[in-house]
């Protein structure tokens, strides 16, 4: 079992920049692919982007592609969402979650994640 926790959400104007970060409980021994998820008010989840064990594939949603970066450190068993040129749009609940199989080969789908944190919220506002 893995336990996630998210932190580093909050209130950053437009443009700004966050980092959030994800810690697990445990070596990320099991798992091979991590990603970022978010969730609107009144929207569904939805994928925001996706990292590989060893950190050499990357996959992202189009609407963040430019703007955010994923990364992984064995090291501390934690994973990072870099957000820059953040836009009210980008508001949400952010999640992250942890995969035993690999799939960096386009989005991820929630049915691929075993493990999940329980959220941050960012919110873009002015």
């Amino acid at each position: 079992q893995v336990q996630l926790v998210e932190s580093g959400g909050g209130l950053v104007q437009p443009g700004g920049s966050l980092r959030l970060s994800c810690a697990a409980s445990r070596s990320f021994f099991t798992v091979n692919t991590m990603g970022w998820f978010r969730q609107a008010p009144g929207k569904e989840r939805e994928f925001v982007a996706a990292i590989s064990w060893s950190g050499g594939s990357t996959y992202y949603a189009d609407s963040v592609k430019g703007r955010f970066t994923i990364s992984w450190d064995n090291a501390k068993n934690a994973v990072y969402l870099q957000m820059n040129s953040l836009k009210p749009g980008d508001t949400a609940v952010y999640y992250c979650a942890a995969a035993s199989g690999y799939y960096l080969d386009g989005p991820l789908e929630e049915i691929y994640m075993d493990y999940w944190g329980k959220g941050t919220l960012v919110t873009v506002s002015s």
